[in-house]
């Protein structure tokens, strides 16, 4: 009910007496309030929402370009998606150049190849793998038992000698203080202490690879009438080995030892030799050992800490492609411009063959990524043009189906899928066209992908594959593509650019407008009427007080039903 209808009915609910009538509900009936009185606020705000008509129309302006903006932002990102793609097509270190390396001997052999890398077929024989110089201490009983004074001599591959004391009187008096001291020398050697059930050793390992890391470990000889052998854990037995024993005055006499021979075996053997010195096993509270004695000196090979040589550092060597080639490191990288070489064993005198070919398989997910990403942008475009009918039956496009610029670039990539790759100079092309790739068009402009064409044609023919894309000097389809996209693309003066650059100004334009009513003509209404209101609302309060009194002097009597106070 309106307030003019409210307030006829007041009235008509009055009589012609005057004290039956209700200035209260008659007044609050005219501001459109439901209880007798004025609802300032409410009076206000129904007065106010009359002067935000205009207001309103320029708010759905403003939200109208928000849902503009939205929408063209979605369709700036999906097509900049797509020349994104055609930028990484066109690219020389893109997928269409990436590359696979298929070795015929795997498990001696492995290549990867650089991106751009020469296809073709290269034969490589690999005598022997690049070796680092190892060597082994004989056994003690811990990482942590006293060794026997003693000493030996490294020599690296440049000449250089150091020795190395073992003893009480040195920081070496077990396995763990020796490998500290080494590995503070600057050697170029690590050592470290290898310990399992049987005991423990020293092992040093070259810190330089191959044939410039080698070195040797000398010992020196012992000369004297009593030696005694560095213990090795009761129960165990000894390595390969052998020693030298040369009598004063005699000759030198060797002997072997086989592993799993004990001490005991060695000295039987030791004293059938004739040769002055008694040999016997004895044991400690550290083990078993070997003791040699003499009336006269004598002299021996192996002294109280001995080595033996686990490996000789070495240079791998091959041949590629006939060529010799020595390397310091089994990866290989400069015998073939791009490739690099995993050697994993001696080929043994077996060619292993290597391929170096298209990554069809790089090749195939980029392309499919072009089509994904272009179906994506065509659905958006296509979104906006396709008619929708509301609750009233009204058709509608979306927001931004007038939009001049969502025609233009439909129209650029429709006639950009068209392109026709020029015949070559030499020979002939298997690619020309996106169909020879399975590419073609659906009904609603979406392309769709021959899987089986596609893979067929990045397989048998890469180089075609390739040339379409980039053409003779990167203007190919991809180029082609890329600049008919500019004209929207373009960070600086795209199509993209100006339209969202005009609905962000115009969206600033009504905002500030908006503002500027509300502060302005708005809040002064706001204001005036508040105060009308509230003045009214006051007076209303006393006008039941002057009614009585007015009545009082005429001498009438309030109507009670009327709820005169």
């Amino acid at each position: 009910m309106s307030s003019t209808s409210a307030v006829n009915s007041a009235l008509d609910a009055t009589t012609t007496n005057t004290s039956a009538i209700n200035y209260s509900q008659i007044l609050a009936a005219s501001v459109g309030a439901t209880t007798p009185g004025i609802d300032v606020t409410a009076a206000v705000a129904a007065a106010l929402y009359a002067d935000r008509a205009s207001e309103r129309v320029w708010q759905g302006e403003v939200t109208t370009l928000s849902n503009q903006t939205s929408a063209m932002t979605a369709i700036q990102t999906a097509t900049t998606a797509v020349t994104n793609d055609l930028s990484s097509l066109n690219s020389l270190s893109g997928p269409l150049s990436a590359r696979t390396v298929t070795s015929s001997d795997p498990n001696d052999v492995t290549a990867t190849a650089a991106t751009g890398t020469t296809a073709g077929t290269h034969s490589v024989v690999v005598q022997n793998l690049a070796t680092t110089a190892t060597w082994y201490s004989d056994l003690a009983a811990s990482a942590t038992s006293t060794l026997p004074a003693s000493s030996f001599t490294l020599t690296n591959a440049g000449g250089t000698s150091t020795t190395i004391a073992i003893g009480a009187a040195t920081s070496g008096d077990t396995l763990t203080d020796l490998a500290t001291t080494i590995n503070g020398m600057d050697l170029g050697v690590n050592a470290t202490v290898v310990s399992d059930s049987t005991g423990s050793r020293l092992a040093l390992v070259s810190s330089t690879a191959a044939g410039a890391g080698n070195f040797t470990i000398t010992s020196a000889n012992y000369t004297g009438t009593s030696w005694t052998s560095q213990d090795i854990p009761a129960g165990d037995s000894l390595g390969a080995n052998s020693i030298t024993i040369t009598p004063q005055g005699g000759s030198p006499s060797v002997v072997t030892t086989t592993s799993g021979e004990t001490y005991t075996q060695l000295a039987s053997a030791i004293n059938t030799l004739g040769i002055g010195v008694t040999a016997t096993a004895g044991s400690d509270a550290n083990g078993t050992n070997l003791s040699i004695t003499s009336s006269t000196p004598f002299t021996i090979s192996e002294p109280n800490f001995g080595f033996t040589q686990a490996s000789v550092g070495q240079n791998a060597n091959l041949t590629v492609d006939g060529v010799p080639v020595s390397s310091a490191s089994n990866t290989v990288t400069e015998a073939i411009p791009g490739v690099t070489l995993s050697l994993l064993g001696a080929t043994t005198g077996q060619t292993a063959s290597l391929t170096i070919a298209s990554d069809a398989s790089q090749v195939s997910t980029a392309i499919n990524q072009f089509v994904t990403d272009y179906n994506t942008a065509d659905g958006l475009i296509n979104a906006q043009f396709a008619l929708t009918t509301n609750s009233s039956g009204t058709p509608s496009q979306g927001v931004l189906g007038a939009d001049p610029t969502l025609g233009t670039l439909q129209t650029a990539l429709e006639q950009a899928l068209n392109y026709v790759a020029p015949a070559p100079t030499t020979g002939t092309t298997t690619v020309s066209n996106l169909s020879d790739l399975g590419i073609t068009m659906n009904d609603d402009g979406t392309l769709s992908v021959d899987t089986t064409t596609l893979t067929n044609a990045v397989t048998t023919n890469p180089t075609d594959v390739q040339n379409f894309f980039q053409g003779a000097s990167l203007n190919g389809f991809a180029n082609s593509f890329t600049t008919a996209l500019d004209n929207f693309t373009n960070p600086g003066t795209g199509a993209f650019t100006v339209d969202l650059n005009g609905m962000s100004q115009n969206s600033a334009s009504l905002t500030s407008q908006i503002n500027a009513y509300e502060a302005g003509y708005i809040a002064n209404q706001q204001t005036i009427l508040t105060a009308d209101y509230s003045a009214a609302e006051t007076a209303l309060q006393t006008l039941p007080t002057q009614m009585a009194q007015l009545q009082a002097e005429l001498g009438l009597t309030p109507t009670s039903s009327n709820g005169g106070s």
